[in-house]
């Protein structure tokens, strides 16, 4: 071999020995600074997050530093309530729909861990309207049933965000369930409130109408059509309702946590007898103030604000109304705690409205008792007429068929019928609790109604003379008689 391949061949090996060295150095540096960053991550205090479920949020974030959160969520498919009677087999995140409630604040490094129950036939992901990125994490947490993926991001912008499934079908998964609100607290917290509640609307399709007995499968050409068969709050029918009503006290603070999973329906979400002192418009810093209804659209969040000053029973509603009093958009805040007649008096009087200019009737002051033990039936039932259009007719309608599962039925009612003292005692101190009347369940509530003992008795022998009913007569000293016995409040009796 010529000295000159050997000197061509030691400048080659050279050459190979220095760019492998390069190379290695180069991958010191770079495993180093992975390391430093590693180390950067690392020196964050960790905290679990706490997720809730509907309507319970995790409590305020009070530290003034940012952390590193970690999420731990499951997906599931299992067969639960939609409405009495109705079953359906949702897809969810935690195991109900709306999904868990999670709460972080700005800033925080967030460590994502999404499991997918081995039970499940199918896979799923999520999108954080939170994130920022591709998907919002959707490519990077696709799971397969039996797996876990995990992704972290970092909370760069405050506010109340959507989260979805976003596999394909994705409006399928939407449609089934698969849905929540994720929280990002601004630096400086939210301000202080008494009460806190997590309320989400989403719409549902079925092969059954509503109300249809059995287990529901979901109907893509309704939900492509947009034609939803149920709109809820919080994932079932009366999920807000009776027992399950969200509560405040007179004089406190609430903040409602207002999402909108759709898939397809905007929301026009309104509290009756209340205005929110403050919305967070589309859940984010524009702040309206005195607001009567708040759009809430698919795939969107609002937060409410608003002090209650007076008891009662409000109902929560989408104000698209048939879908509240036909479809299930309907939930209830009960407040309890001392009146204040000069913002709410309740009813002062009852007037018989004549329009030829005869000479107006009047019924005193509810408050004042009125005998009636002269009238006749029939002038009871006339008197009586008049006091159901004007205090009953809304839920339990003209033709006192009531609105399906909802409100019970009045016309051949064999739960009236049965037990005219308990009628009485309904109407004078109201009901809340499940009820079964002509064999459906009823679960909602109806409040007192200010009527003195002569309008009990009129509008009572109304109803059992009409709508099919068997008859009969209620008398003043019977109301009276009632009144006496049990103490005037809402409640199950």
């Amino acid at each position: 071999m010529s000295n000159l391949k050997i000197r061509m061949i030691v400048s080659v090996i050279g050459a190979v020995i220095a760019l492998t060295s390069c190379d290695q150095s180069s991958e010191k540096s770079s495993s180093t600074q992975a390391n430093i960053e590693k180390e950067s991550t690392s020196n964050l205090p960790v905290i679990k997050a706490v997720l809730t479920q509907a309507p319970n949020v995790p409590p305020p974030i009070t530290r003034d530093y940012v952390a590193k959160v970690v999420v731990n969520m499951e997906t599931q498919e299992k067969v639960m309530r939609l409405a009495d009677g109705v079953d359906y087999m949702f897809w969810t995140f935690g195991g109900q729909v709306p999904g868990q409630f999670i709460r972080i604040r700005e800033g925080d490094e967030v460590e994502f861990n999404l499991s997918n129950s081995p039970d499940s036939k199918m896979p799923h992901n999520i999108d954080l309207h939170a994130v920022t990125g591709p998907g919002g994490g959707a490519a990077s947490s696709f799971t397969a049933p039996g797996h876990t993926s995990t992704f972290s991001f970092k909370a760069l912008n405050p506010g109340l965000y959507v989260y979805h499934c976003a596999t394909a079908p994705v409006g399928m998964h939407i449609g089934n369930g698969m849905y929540g609100l994720i929280l990002v607290e601004p630096k400086a917290g939210l301000p202080k409130v008494d009460r806190e509640y997590y309320v989400m609307q989403g719409d549902f399709y079925t092969k059954g109408k509503y109300g249809e007995a059995g287990l529901q499968p979901f109907d893509m050409e309704k939900a492509i059509k947009e034609q939803p068969d149920y709109v809820l709050f919080n994932g079932s029918v009366g999920a807000l309702n009776g027992d399950n009503a969200i509560t405040a006290k007179v004089g406190e603070t609430v903040r409602l946590f207002v999402g909108n999973g759709g898939p397809n329906l905007v929301s026009s979400f309104h509290v009756i007898g209340e205005i929110f002192d403050k919305v967070s418009v589309e859940g984010g810093d524009l702040v309206n103030k005195n607001v009567q209804t708040t759009l809430v659209p698919a795939g969107g969040a609002a937060m409410t604000e608003f002090k209650v000053d007076v008891p009662g029973t409000f109902i929560m509603v989408d104000h698209s109304i048939f879908r509240a009093f036909n479809k299930g958009a309907l939930g209830m805040l009960k407040v309890n705690g001392p009146e204040d007649k000069i913002i709410y008096s309740g009813k002062q009087a009852d007037k018989v409205y004549l329009p030829e200019g005869s000479a107006t009737q009047s019924i005193a002051n509810p408050t004042v008792a009125v005998e009636n033990e002269d009238l006749t039936k029939e002038q009871q039932i006339a008197l009586g007429k008049n006091i159901y259009e004007n205090n009953c007719l809304a839920c339990h309608q003209a033709s006192g068929e009531g609105i399906p599962s909802a409100f019970p039925p009045v016309a051949k009612s064999d739960f009236l019928n049965a037990d005219h003292n308990r009628a009485i005692n309904i109407v004078l101190h109201g009901r809340s609790g499940p009820i079964k009347v002509n064999g459906e369940t009823y679960d909602s509530v109806m409040p007192a109604i200010a009527l003195n003992n002569g309008q009990v008795a009129n509008v009572l022998t109304y109803v059992l003379n009409s709508f099919g009913n068997n008859g009969g007569q209620v008398t003043s000293a019977q109301v009276d008689k009632q009144r006496s016995i049990i103490p005037a409040k809402i409640g199950s009796h």
